[in-house]
């Protein structure tokens, strides 16, 4: 059910707000998971010199321009990802409530757009994706579609699935479509992991990666798989080739793999529906 908005420029202003503040959040998120500290505790402080960020220091944005990108305290320089995380969810979250309304389904896209965004720098600064987002992810993306499932539907339909209209039938029951979503997912990425450790004897993708896809599976289906792989797989092929060609040849260069997953999954959210509507 989606409710109407009376003033939209209102509207979208307090969203826009909202979302630097998710993002403010965000960041605590990004810099204490893979160091297994509470995101709760201690309040926010300098990672340099520990001294507690005050109220008005703290404003997303607006905080750091005026403190010129620098700690009040030990003058030691502040990241600017910590502005551009904040302006980034911002923006995607205003763009999800301007696609989808106020629904349901907006708020489920925000909670797991907010995960792919923390998801996508740890990865690129630790090279891991942590499971308490992907494990929880995949239970709230099942439950999710489990809630929304048509059981009705679903008792009419399931005795007709076979191999010749299972692709057909399994994106129309959402609960079909993330039980699915989570095992091809998951299933495809894990067997291409095992085949090139297979293959070239060391590891060419991790754990954390296949996790990641079957979160997605969990939340988009079968539809968001495939397009999340494919896309992802040809944005990664670019940037890499791109990289190499940079390096004069390097191939030694590792790069994670989360985050070309989390754009082709929030491009996906966007304009996969509508892409690749007969799939």
């Amino acid at each position: 059910m989606e409710i109407t908005v009376i003033n939209p420029v209102l509207f979208y202003s307090f969203v826009f707000i909202f979302g630097l503040i998710f993002g403010s959040f965000l960041n605590v998120c990004i810099y204490r998971l893979p160091r297994e500290e509470s995101i709760a505790f201690p309040p926010s402080h300098c990672t340099n010199c520990s001294s507690p960020i005050k109220s008005y220091q703290n404003i997303p944005v607006i905080s750091y321009l005026l403190l010129g990108g620098k700690c009040s305290s030990c003058g030691e320089s502040i990241s600017p990802i910590y502005p551009a995380v904040e302006l980034l969810t911002a923006v995607l979250v205003t763009l999800l409530f301007y696609k989808y309304g106020v629904t349901i389904e907006t708020f489920v896209y925000v909670l797991l757009t907010l995960s792919l965004i923390v998801i996508t720098f740890i990865d690129l600064e630790h090279f891991i994706i942590p499971n308490v987002i992907t494990f929880p992810g995949i239970a709230i993306g099942l439950i999710y579609n489990l809630l929304i499932t048509d059981w009705g539907l679903f008792l009419k339909v399931f005795p007709r699935i076979d191999l010749g209209n299972i692709f057909y039938i399994v994106p129309e029951i959402p609960a079909l479509n993330s039980v699915f979503g989570i095992i091809i997912g998951g299933g495809s990425l894990f067997l291409i992991a095992y085949i090139y450790k297979l293959i070239r004897k060391v590891e060419g993708m991790g754990m954390g990666d296949v996790k990641l896809l079957a979160m997605l599976g969990a939340f988009l289906g079968v539809k968001g798989v495939f397009f999340t792989i494919l896309i992802s797989s040809l944005v990664g092929s670019v940037v890499g080739i791109a990289i190499i060609l940079l390096q004069k040849g390097n191939m030694k260069l590792a790069l994670p793999y989360g985050p070309f997953i989390s754009i082709a999954a929030v491009i996906f959210i966007f304009t996969g529906p509508l892409v690749i509507p007969a799939l």
